[in-house]
């Protein structure tokens, strides 16, 4: 389930692109901490702390901000073009004692039947919607593909769930799929599936015409 981190900020009195620049040169990534009906409060935290801790599974996070910890969540992540350096950090005070909505990524185990009958199993999205406790978010869901034969599906509703996880996706979300790939045709194939130039018979006979 989910794991905790603290994580000391420092309150960022300036905003804007040179001076997010300036924290980013810092070893630092500019963040956000807002909810529960206070304001918000724009913040930095140690770039290497964060990111080992983002490795590690961390979604629950506790910042310390002066005397004062608040428990937040990650709620989103902004990378650069490469998308492997973090830019920014969105944090959501959360309620041990409340459910929230989060995105959880899934895992596909097993093999699928269908594997050994030509087909591929296509995963068709990578994370699912469920509302639970913060302190109860799990680091990913398994979806099993121990009985997908070629031709079958998963979806959203079939997944069980632990106790206290309920789903919020809608149930008919298409998870995986297991189908049998077609083989490429060749050039050959291709041209005789090609239909002819149909005969124009107007042209025909006014070019004999001409001849005569």
């Amino acid at each position: 389930m989910a794991k905790e981190l603290l994580l000391e900020a420092e309150i960022r009195e300036k905003t804007g692109s040179h001076a997010v620049k300036h924290v980013l040169k810092q070893g630092r990534i500019p963040a956000i901490v807002y909810g529960h009906k206070e304001e918000p409060i724009s913040i930095s935290l140690d770039g290497h702390n964060f990111m080992e801790g983002l490795h590690h599974g961390h979604r629950l996070i506790d910042i310390k901000i002066g005397n004062k910890t608040q428990k937040t969540i990650i709620k989103d992540l902004q990378y650069d073009y490469l998308g492997r350096k973090v830019l920014h950090i969105d944090l959501m005070r959360v309620d041990v004692t409340e459910k929230i909505k989060v995105a959880v990524p899934l895992e596909l185990k097993g093999t699928a039947p269908g594997t050994n009958e030509g087909g591929m199993v296509e995963q068709h999205v990578n994370e699912i919607e469920v509302e639970c406790l913060a302190t109860n978010i799990p680091n990913s869901i398994v979806v099993s593909v121990k009985e997908l034969n070629v031709g079958g599906a998963i979806h959203a509703g079939e997944i069980k769930l632990a106790e206290g996880i309920k789903l919020d996706s809608p149930e008919d979300t298409l998870l995986v799929t297991c189908n049998v790939v077609a083989a490429a045709k060749s050039t050959e194939e291709l041209e005789m599936e090609e239909p002819s130039a149909p005969e124009v018979i107007g042209e025909s006979k006014e070019s004999e015409e001409e001849s005569e």
